[in-house]
């Protein structure tokens, strides 16, 4: 039997990691995990919380820690942080464990799908989240692409499609 790759979605947020995570898992018999999930399953609170407790700096070490034991694993699907990759260990960590797929959306399409998510710590901090999404755009964008062996553009597209693509383009 062949070994189980593992696909790491990483992008910024809205980019639809997550949904389109659980349809490609599904769509390949592959366990899904999401690394914010499971950062909350493990310190019993949301991310909101420990972002307002330890900071981003507290949040970015475990973080690194959760992508760490998940990317140890095999045969799985794991949707990233947007900002996980702002890590030099979790880039290595990725690009050395599976297949990196960036998830690009643009930021039109992020502020459309954020702006009634109170979720996201960073963009609660601003009265404009356009300029959030923006500057964090320059900041990790040439980091998606670092680290991306396949770049599938999630725009005006389902989960479904999205997923079928990024299955054709991987040949699995």
């Amino acid at each position: 039997m062949a070994e189980k790759r593992n696909i790491f979605l990483v992008g910024p947020m809205g980019a639809g990691k997550s949904t389109i995570g659980r349809e490609l898992a599904d769509k390949l018999h592959l366990e899904f995990f999401d690394s914010d999930q499971e950062i909350e399953r493990r310190t019993g609170a949301d991310i909101a919380w420990v972002f307002d407790l330890e900071g981003e700096e507290g949040f970015r070490k475990r973080e690194e820690t959760v992508i760490d034991d998940l990317s140890e694993m095999q045969g799985i699907v794991l949707a990233t942080g947007g900002g996980s990759v702002i890590s030099d260990i979790v880039r290595n960590r990725l690009s050395a464990r599976g297949i990196v797929v960036y998830l690009e959306t643009t930021i039109d399409k992020q502020v459309a799908r954020t702006q009634r998510d109170r979720r996201r710590p960073l963009l609660q901090t601003s009265e404009d989240p356009r300029t959030v999404l923006e500057n964090l755009a320059v900041e990790r964008n040439p980091l998606y692409e670092e680290i991306a062996d396949v770049i599938v553009q999630t725009d005006d597209q389902s989960a479904k499609v999205v997923a079928n693509k990024i299955v054709e383009r991987l040949d699995f």
